[in-house]
C-alpha cells in the first residue's frame, strides 16, 4: 500500500485516510485508516467476515466493498486485481500473466489457474542470441523490445475464475477500475520513484512518455495520476467481452505495438539499445489457453502446504525447503542455528529448481523434488557448523545419498509483481500473484489502450545455464518461461490456517519460505512474522539480506562460514491472512515494505 493522501472512491462509498506512522512490529491493529462500516485499513487488521490484504488501499477498499455487497473472495479479488492495474501499473495488469490459487470451502479442495504468458509459436531457443555475433543480448537490451513480450494471461484468468467460481460477470468487476482509472488517483513518492527509475524506458515511446512523463517529467507526489485509455479499455472488455482482446481491437493494438514497437521520433533521454520488434501475432492470441493443474502438495509439521506447480517453480522450491527444513526442530534451534538451516536449505531447494523445473519439466522429476525421500537425500548436506560453499550443485535425481550432480547454475530474475490474499465469510480463498515481471515491463504502453506490456519473456534464460545437460528454461514454441511466483495456502486437519503470497522475482520463494518458518517454527505472530528482517540465499556466493536482518544475525551467520553481498533496502511485499476458530481472521499487508500494504477486513473485533 502506497500512504496517499485523504482519497474519496465516490463511487464505491469509502472513504480512506492516510495511515499513521508505524507502531510496535506486534501492535495488533498497526496504523490503521477507517473505511464506512468501521471498517480497518493498515498493515495489520483483525475481524470476522471476509478479509483483503494487498499493496494499495484503494485496491484493498475496492474488494472490501464487493464482499460487504455480497461478493464471494474470487469476485473481490479480481475486483482488487484490476485496480492494482491502475494504481499498480508498474507492476501488474492485462498486459501480463499470473497463477492463481483457489481453496473452495464446500468442496474442501484447492484448485489452480496457470494464466502465465506464453512464447509465440514462432519462438526459438536462440530468440535472445544476436545474430550478429551470436552472442546472448544483454537484458535491457531484450527486456524493451518486443522479444520480450508473451501473449498475456491475466485477462483470461480473471474471466474463468469468474465463470467457475465468482458470483458476478467480469463485466461488473472491472467497472471499480475503470472508475479509479477515470477520476484518478494521487500520486505518491513510491508511483513517482517507479516512473523516475524508468524514465529513460518510457522516453522512447510516445505512447507510455504521454501517460507516465507529463511534461517531459515524473509525475509530481500529490497530482493526480488519471488514465482515461485503461478506463475506456475496461469498459470495452465489459461490453464486448475479452475476445476484444485475444481476437479483437485490443489484440491487434497489442500485436502491432510488439511488431513495431511505438518508437518516438523525438525520445526523452538517451537508449542505449536498438529497439526491435519481434513476431507476434494473432493467431497467438488466439490460441492463448489457460491451464488448470493440480496444486503442489506437501506436508509440514501437520500442515498441509498447497502451491503453484510448472511453469511456476515456487510450489516445488518452496515444498522442497520445507521437507528438508522438516528434518530439523527449528524451533528448539538457537536463532542463528534456524536461520543456518532456511539459508541452506534454501540454497539446495534453488540448485535443483534451477536444473530441472521448467514449462516441460515431467511430472515424476516434479513430485521426486518436492517428496520425503529426496529431502533425506538433500537434507543429509547440510552441516549445523559449517556453511556450504555456494553456489552447491544440484542433486542426481536417479541417485542415493547424498552423490550430488556435476553442473549448476543461477537465475536472475525481475523484482516487480504484486500478491493479494482474499478470504470470504463462507471461507472461500484466493491466493493470487500476477505480474508484467520487471518494474515497468517492458516500458510500452499499448497506443490508446492504457496498459503497459510485460517483458516475461526475458525469464527464459538468454542462453544454456546447465553446461552439457539440458536446460529447462531455455525459449521454445508457445512455451511459457519458469516464474517464481509461489502463492500459497496451508490447512490443518483440512481447513484453513494461512494464505500468503508475494511480488519480488526469484525472492518470492525466499520470502514466503521464511514467512512460514518465522510463523510456524519461531513463534511469530502473522504481523511479526511480516516484519520481520529477511534475507534471501538463492544459491549464490552471498546472501542478499535486508540492512536489519545483516545486523541482527550476520556475525552469527558469518562465523558459520556464510557470506553476505551487498545490503538490498527491501525484500518482497507480502500480504496472508491467517485462520481462527470461530470464523476470527488476522489479515496482513507490509507494515513498511514498498511503501506499507493495507489489509482490511469486513467486522472489525
Amino acid at each position: 500500500m502506497r500512504l496517499r493522501a485523504v482519497l474519496s472512491l465516490v463511487a464505491l462509498g469509502v472513504v480512506l485516510v492516510p495511515a499513521a506512522p508505524a507502531a510496535a512490529a506486534s501492535d495488533a491493529l498497526g496504523p490503521t485508516a477507517r473505511g464506512h462500516g468501521g471498517t480497518a485499513f493498515g498493515p495489520t487488521a483483525r475481524g470476522y467476515g471476509g478479509a483483503v490484504a494487498t499493496v494499495d488501499k484503494v485496491a484493498t477498499a475496492v474488494g472490501i466493498d464487493v464482499l460487504r455487497k455480497g461478493g464471494n473472495a474470487v469476485d473481490a479479488a479480481i475486483a482488487a486485481a484490476a485496480t492494482l492495474g491502475v494504481t499498480e501499473p508498474f507492476s501488474a495488469g492485462i498486459g501480463g500473466g499470473g497463477f492463481f490459487v483457489y481453496y473452495n470451502a464446500r468442496s474442501g479442495r484447492v484448485q489452480t489457474i496457470d494464466g502465465r504468458e506464453s512464447g509465440p509459436a514462432s519462438m526459438t531457443k536462440d530468440w535472445f542470441i544476436d545474430p550478429a555475433d551470436g552472442k546472448p543480448y544483454d537484458f535491457n537490451e531484450g527486456r524493451v523490445s518486443g522479444l520480450s513480450v508473451g501473449t498475456p494471461g491475466t485477462l483470461a484468468t480473471w474471466e474463468s475464475a469468474a465463470r467457475k467460481w465468482g458470483t458476478k460477470p467480469l463485466s461488473q468487476l472491472l467497472q471499480p477500475g475503470a472508475r479509479v482509472a477515470e477520476n484518478g488517483f494521487p500520486v505518491d513518492a513510491t508511483f513517482r520513484q517507479q516512473v523516475t527509475d524508468n524514465q529513460a524506458i518510457f522516453g522512447q515511446f510516445d505512447s507510455s512518455r504521454d501517460l507516465y512523463l507529463p511534461g517531459g517529467q515524473p509525475p509530481a507526489v500529490g497530482s493526480t495520476q488519471k488514465n482515461p485509455d485503461l478506463a475506456a479499455t475496461y469498459r470495452l472488455i465489459a461490453r464486448k467481452g475479452t475476445d476484444v482482446l485475444y481476437k479483437g481491437a485490443v489484440g491487434r493494438d497489442i500485436v502491432r505495438t510488439v511488431q513495431h514497437p511505438p518508437v518516438s521520433a523525438t525520445p526523452i533521454g538517451e537508449w542505449a539499445y536498438p529497439i526491435r520488434g519481434a513476431d507476434l501475432r494473432m493467431s497467438d492470441l488466439a490460441n492463448y489457453r489457460l491451464r488448470y493443474p493440480a496444486p503442489t502438495r506437501s506436508d509440514y509439521r501437520g500442515l498441509t502446504v498447497y502451491g503453484m506447480t510448472a511453469p511456476s517453480s515456487g510450489g516445488v522450491a518452496v515444498g522442497e525447503a520445507l521437507n528438508i527444513l522438516e528434518r530439523t526442530d527449528l524451533s528448539a534451534a538457537s536463532r542463528t542455528q534456524a536461520l543456518h538451516q532456511y539459508l541452506e536449505a534454501s540454497a539446495l531447494s534453488f540448485a535443483d529448481r534451477n536444473r530441472y523445473v521448467g514449462d516441460h519439466t515431467a511430472q515424476w522429476k516434479l513430485d521426486r523434488l518436492i517428496s520425503d525421500g529426496w529431502a533425506r537425500q538433500r537434507a543429509c548436506q547440510i552441516d549445523p557448523a559449517h556453511a556450504l560453499t555456494k553456489p552447491v550443485p544440484p542433486g542426481d535425481l536417479t541417485a542415493t545419498g547424498c552423490t550430488p550432480a556435476p553442473v549448476g547454475g543461477q537465475v536472475e530474475e525481475g523484482q516487480s509483481t504484486t500478491n493479494l490474499t482474499v478470504s470470504d465469510k463462507w471461507g472461500n480463498i484466493v491466493e493470487y500473484t500476477f505480474t508484467i515481471e520487471a518494474t515497468g515491463g517492458s516500458g510500452m504502453v499499448v497506443p490508446g489502450r492504457g496498459f503497459i506490456l510485460n517483458n516475461e519473456l526475458t525469464d527464459f534464460n538468454f542462453a544454456g545455464t546447465q553446461g552439457d545437460a539440458p536446460d529447462p528454461n531455455l525459449p521454445g514454441p508457445n512455451k511459457r518461461p519458469r516464474s517464481s511466483m509461489s502463492p500459497t495456502i496451508v490447512l490443518q486437519d483440512g481447513k484453513p490456517y494461512l494464505a500468503l503470497g508475494s511480488p519480488g522475482g526469484a525472492t518470492i520463494i525466499t520470502t514466503v519460505l521464511q514467512l512460514l518458518v518465522n510463523r510456524i517454527d519461531l513463534g511469530m505472530t502473522l504481523p511479526e512474522a511480516m516484519a520481520a528482517p529477511r534475507a534471501s540465499q538463492r544459491n549464490s556466493a552471498g546472501i542478499q539480506a535486508e540492512p536489519a536482518f545483516h545486523t541482527q544475525y550476520g556475525p552469527g551467520l558469518e562465523a558459520l562460514g556464510h557470506t553476505f553481498g551487498p545490503d538490498v533496502p527491501e525484500l518482497g511485499a507480502a500480504t496472508a491472512i491467517e485462520f481462527g476458530r470461530n470464523g476470527r481472521v488476522i489479515a496482513a499487508a507490509e507494515p513498511s515494505r514498498r511503501g506499507s500494504g493495507a489489509a482490511a477486513v469486513e467486522f472489525s473485533r
